[in-house]
């Protein structure tokens, strides 16, 4: 028989109960503290939770898992971690303009790639909300330390 304790934590937090990560440099010590962290876009992880795997809309198909974005730099990153986060979290950040979306930050189990090569996860678990302090610290990091809209180049 499940207790509560079990029901709770199979349970995501709600909105009002998931953590507020307030500024940029939390978000970048969440980000420090696991081995994969993405960002997603939504309504919340309980929302996720109960609408299931996304959809994609282009094509009509359900993906296996939900549709995030590598939050942690890559291994050939050489700036500071909080460049690689700033840049991630803007470049996406029109997902968050949507009515009730924000961004949010989870770990969680890599099961494909989605149409756009987007890692989709099966099972997750939520680290926190990323709040508007952060999001805004991230923007101007993003317009001051990146050439915005410059394309990368071979040779």
């Amino acid at each position: 028989m499940a207790t509560k304790d079990d029901e709770e934590m199979q349970r995501p937090p709600t909105t009002d109960e998931l953590r507020c990560l307030r500024n940029l440099d939390e978000v970048v010590a969440a980000v420090r503290a696991h081995s994969h962290v993405y960002v997603r876009y939504s309504r919340g992880p309980a929302d996720d939770r109960a609408s299931g795997p996304s959809h994609d809309f282009e094509s009509g198909l359900d993906l296996p898992g939900l549709s995030v974005t590598n939050i942690t730099p890559e291994p050939w990153w050489t700036r500071p971690v909080e460049d690689w986060v700033a840049r991630r979290l803007c470049k996406y950040d029109e997902l968050g303009d949507e009515e009730d979306r924000f961004a949010w930050l989870l770990t969680g189990s890599v099961v494909a790639y989605g149409p756009d090569h987007e890692p989709l996860l099966g099972s997750f678990s939520p680290l926190g909300k990323v709040g508007e302090t952060a999001l805004e610290e991230a923007a101007r990091i993003y317009r001051e330390r990146f050439n915005v809209g410059e394309d990368s180049r071979d040779g």
